[in-house]
């Protein structure tokens, strides 16, 4: 059953955000993952809104968890989650 990543992201720090991203994306792919959103037009309907929303399907919950615990997903995250860099909320959900 597909698993989705769910990640609602404010950058306040693009340079240092962007050597996030550049980590990000391979190892999505390594992982499998399949980016259904990546920024664009929203509506924020409930919640805090953030500029940014991103949804990336992995084949089963299981792999979606080995990516974000993964060597190369967590190094990625060094860049995201310095101080000043982004204010995020990431959430891994399972498929119906």
């Amino acid at each position: 059953m597909a698993a989705y990543c769910m990640v609602h992201i404010d950058v306040h720090n693009a340079e240092e955000y962007a050597k996030y991203a550049a980590l990000a994306g391979p190892a999505v792919q390594k992982y499998g993952g399949e980016f259904l959103a990546r920024g664009g037009r929203f509506a924020q309907k409930e919640g805090t809104e953030r500029a940014r929303n991103v949804v990336i399907r992995f084949a089963d919950f299981e792999t979606a968890e080995a990516f974000y615990h993964g060597p190369e997903y967590q190094e990625a995250l060094k860049f995201a989650l310095a101080e000043g860099v982004s204010t995020r909320e990431y959430v891994i959900v399972e498929g119906v």
